[in-house]
């Protein structure tokens, strides 16, 4: 009877870390030249486990509530920032604890680069790679609790 209810604590307290190694959840990254916080960036699966992306808080000291992707070309054109999804089509990839395959979108500049996004540290970190051809950049970001 004891090593069965410490079999249930077991799993009901590591369950949240099963959870964790996903990109799913709340994210902050960081501008890369300045070290300031940047935003808050919401990654959720749709039924079929696409991953999208939204802006959910702007951090940035100038950020304005009205600010809209000035420089975006699709139908993000002119659309404001608090809310935009700027990750779409995100896949998990067979056997491996990567998911690729979409797009992310750099608001500042409106471009859309290749995706790869690889949870590390247990999930409490996610690699966020964005590439154009040869040329590419990882950010880290970091799961806000």
């Amino acid at each position: 009877m004891n090593k069965a209810i410490a079999a249930i604590i077991f799993v009901v307290t590591s369950a949240p870390s099963w959870a964790q190694m996903t990109p799913e959840g709340l994210w902050r990254n960081v501008d890369d030249k300045t070290g300031e916080a940047k935003a808050e960036i919401r990654i959720q699966a749709n039924g079929a486990g696409v991953l999208t992306g939204t802006i959910e808080k702007r951090l940035t000291k100038d950020a304005k509530p009205e600010d809209v992707c000035k420089e975006c070309d699709d139908d993000r054109k002119d659309k404001p920032l608090l809310g935009l999804e700027i990750i779409r089509g995100a896949k998990k990839a067979e056997g491996k604890d990567v998911w690729e395959g979409g797009k992310i979108l750099d608001p500042e500049n409106g471009r859309n680069y290749t995706l790869r996004l690889t949870p590390t540290e247990g999930g409490k970190k996610l690699e966020v790679r964005g590439s154009f051809g040869p040329f590419g950049r990882t950010q880290t970001w970091t799961r806000v609790q």
